[in-house]
């Protein structure tokens, strides 16, 4: 069996077949952009403070002494959880006594929200904080929607592999995006927080199945140059895209229900995609559906100007192909060596803290000083340099150097925010901007990394086990934002700190710039990184079982 690339040379790379695949699978990915973030909106929490009922008999001064003080960022906010008794102070009301003159304050018993809470409408007219009243006590639920949601990705990016490989890929692309948006839909409905939060879940398998089934689309229709740019800034830059529209729907739509809604319109736009976007003719030869593939690449070659040759598979591929069996390999073999043990740690904490890190900072939006849609859509603007930087940096340099510059430049800003006095607030926000940059470009990177790292028969679920460890980073990622409750500068310490120790974590790593990637286990152990002996008339690399001595070192590259 040929090679596809070899087969479809006569189509050439950049033709108008190729340019409209390359728009068409790149602008299906902006609704995940919105989608994905959008819960920065609906599930923020404003200013809130208990309510005193108007049927309470209260003077004017006891009504505007009714919540105790709190210190917050060194000055004193009224407390969003507590009130004095109401009882008390209604008491003391009827008395005739002034409040802070003839009652201390501060030896008033308090008592929770019992009759609800006042909440600002200076920013939100509504969220599902505001509606379903998830603060004080209920504090925790808003972060666990969050942290659900990408339980739902964590849950897709399993089974969208084994779908799309089963189904083909365009079907899974389009019952995917269906579903994210299908759901969406049903969320603007939701009766109370356990319903919005289930079909949370269901979009956020849906959002990454379409994603995934868009990447490998792309990559397996496109031809090698352009499939590298495809992979690394047309989805990602498609992707910001996306994020940027959301505050700019945000700011205008300031009811969570109306704000859905408007989010799950493109998505029903994205059908009509259905009849331009062809099957993958990959798949379909791994399927021994020959025929239908070679529709497709004759299909391409007319809308490229280009005569296909009168044969384009032969007759005995079909049973060439049938005849070829792979090697089956287990997720085991990414322990069974020293070095792939290694390699397979590393990548994991390596994915796992970016992950924190990227979706940590997208989180932190509401918390940011100054606009909260400038914010957003400021963090939203800093990913399209970032993965113009990260693929540039691929071109040219090393990708450990690369890496970890990155991951420095992130965790050190971050770590530098606690720095800022607090008239300077506007430099903070700076320092997380560029806290977002530099993790967005590692983000970037790491994918193309992984890949070269691992050998061709195990690369699938090398990647495959660092992107789940990637979903279990998104997972954590709200509850490092919740910490900033009890200290405004302990997320962006906890971020900072992780960052910088994962990039040098990340010098440890064999470098795979300019290198030919492995096809197999024992190629992948002849990267630089292994110590090797001399043995009389040739080189070769020690085993685990061959000497106990045998350590792993750090390339000095």
């Amino acid at each position: 069996m040929r090679d596809y690339d070899e087969v479809t040379t006569f189509l050439g790379e950049w033709g108008p077949f190729q340019r409209l695949i390359f728009f068409l699978l790149s602008a299906s990915i902006i609704p995940n952009g919105f989608n994905g973030m959008s819960v920065v909106f609906l599930a923020a929490t404003p200013e809130h403070r208990c309510r005193v009922p108007d049927t309470a008999n209260l003077s004017g001064a006891w009504r505007n002494h009714s919540i105790p003080l709190r210190l917050q960022d060194g000055r004193e906010v009224p407390h969003s959880c507590r009130r004095y008794r109401l009882a008390a102070i209604a008491n003391f009301s009827a008395l005739g006594l002034e409040p802070g003159r003839d009652v201390d304050l501060e030896q008033l018993e308090q008592e929770g929200c019992v009759d609800g809470w006042e909440f600002s409408r200076d920013i939100y007219l509504s969220t599902i904080v505001t509606e379903w009243n998830l603060v004080c006590e209920d504090d925790w639920k808003a972060p666990l929607t969050v942290s659900l949601f990408f339980v739902g990705v964590l849950v897709g990016s399993f089974v969208s592999g084994q779908l799309s490989d089963r189904f083909g890929r365009k079907n899974v692309l389009f019952v995917t995006m269906g579903m994210q948006t299908g759901f969406s839909f049903l969320q603007v409905f939701s009766k109370n927080f356990e319903m919005f939060t289930v079909l949370f879940v269901l979009v956020g398998m849906g959002q990454i199945s379409n994603y995934v089934a868009a990447f490998v689309l792309g990559t397996e229709i496109l031809g090698k140059p352009v499939r590298i740019l495809f992979s690394t800034l047309g989805v990602c830059i498609f992707y910001a895209f996306g994020y940027m529209l959301l505050p700019l729907f945000a700011y205008f739509i300031r009811d969570w229900r109306m704000l859905l809604l408007a989010l799950t319109a493109p998505g029903v736009l994205c059908v009509a995609l259905w009849w331009f976007i062809p099957e993958s003719p990959r798949w379909l030869i791994s399927q021994g559906r020959l025929k239908e593939a070679e529709v497709i690449i004759r299909n391409a070659a007319k809308m490229n100007g280009i005569v296909a040759p009168s044969t384009i598979f032969e007759s005995s591929e079909l049973q060439d192909l049938s005849s070829e069996k792979q090697p089956s390999h287990s997720i085991l073999d990414l322990l069974r060596t020293r070095n792939i043990r290694m390699v397979t740690v590393m990548s994991i904490i390596l994915w796992m803290t970016i992950s924190v890190g990227y979706f940590g900072l997208s989180l932190d939006t509401p918390n940011l000083h100054g606009d909260v849609y400038v914010n957003c859509f400021l963090l939203a603007v800093v990913e399209v340099p970032a993965y113009v930087l990260a693929w540039l940096l691929l071109q040219h340099l090393p990708r450990r150097y690369s890496m970890a510059t990155a991951l420095f430049l992130g965790g050190s800003v971050l770590l530098s925010v606690q720095l800022v006095p607090p008239d300077l607030y506007y430099l903070a926000t700076v320092l997380v901007m560029l806290g977002k940059f530099g993790v967005t470009a590692a983000f970037s990177m790491v994918y193309v990394y992984t890949a070269e790292l691992y050998p061709t028969v195990v690369r699938n679920m090398g990647v495959g086990v660092s992107s789940t460890a990637s979903r279990l980073g998104s997972i954590l990622s709200p509850y490092f934002i919740y910490l900033g409750a009890y200290d405004r500068f302990l997320p962006y310490i906890l971020m900072g700190s992780l960052t910088i120790l994962t990039a040098i974590l990340t010098l440890f790593l064999p470098e795979s710039f300019s290198t030919p990637l492995p096809d197999t286990i024992d190629q992948m152990l002849r990267v630089k990184g292994i110590k090797y002996r001399q043995t009389p008339g040739h080189t070769r690399i020690l085993r685990d079982d061959e000497e106990s001595s045998t350590v792993l070192k750090s390339t000095a590259l």
